[in-house]
């Protein structure tokens, strides 16, 4: 496969997954930028691989990890009116969306790939493992602290996150 097919095929998904990752477009788009870059330097390697998008999926978590300490300095921050126009359909689902994107944004880094991993992308504990680079049982910590969490932190706040069925 070519490097711009893949891109074309894949890219929308790299960036879904690193928006859920990151919980921040702006950010998910210089990852996913910042890995394309750094995969079409080496793709006739990766493309040779029984499953590239694996590999370029490891790459964006690794980017995402290696993240904080740039992020700390380039976080922008302002004050931001709400629009006072009113909300047409779909308004309920991207408020319940936001509020777990703002939940998983409150986990520490690793709890929160292993999560996004597990329940986003859809990968058994020893492929996250593989990704995150560590053993099976620190995967599945890592998963149960992070869910510990997020059921005390809706515990809490119910008011946030309504579920309509």
């Amino acid at each position: 496969m070519e490097f711009g097919e893949y891109v074309v095929g894949r890219r929308p998904a790299l960036m879904r997954f690193a928006t859920v990752l990151t919980c921040q477009a702006w950010l998910a788009e210089d990852i996913v930028s910042d890995v394309l870059g750094r995969a079409f330097e080496r793709w006739d390697r990766i493309s040779a691989m029984a499953e590239p998008h694996a590999y370029v999926r490891r790459m964006v978590v690794n980017e995402y990890l290696s993240w904080r300490r740039r992020l700390a300095r380039t976080t922008p921050r302002a004050e931001i009116e709400p629009d006072s126009a009113s909300v047409g359909d779909g308004a309920d689902e991207r408020a319940r969306r936001d509020a777990l994107i703002g939940r998983l944004a409150r986990l520490p880094r690793r709890q929160r790939a292993a999560v996004v991993l597990r329940f986003y992308a859809g990968l058994t504990d020893a492929e996250i493992a593989v990704e995150l680079g560590c053993r099976v049982t620190t995967v599945r910590s890592q998963i149960s602290r992070a869910l510990a969490t997020l059921r005390l932190d809706l515990a809490a706040n119910p008011h946030t996150y309504q579920e309509t069925r």
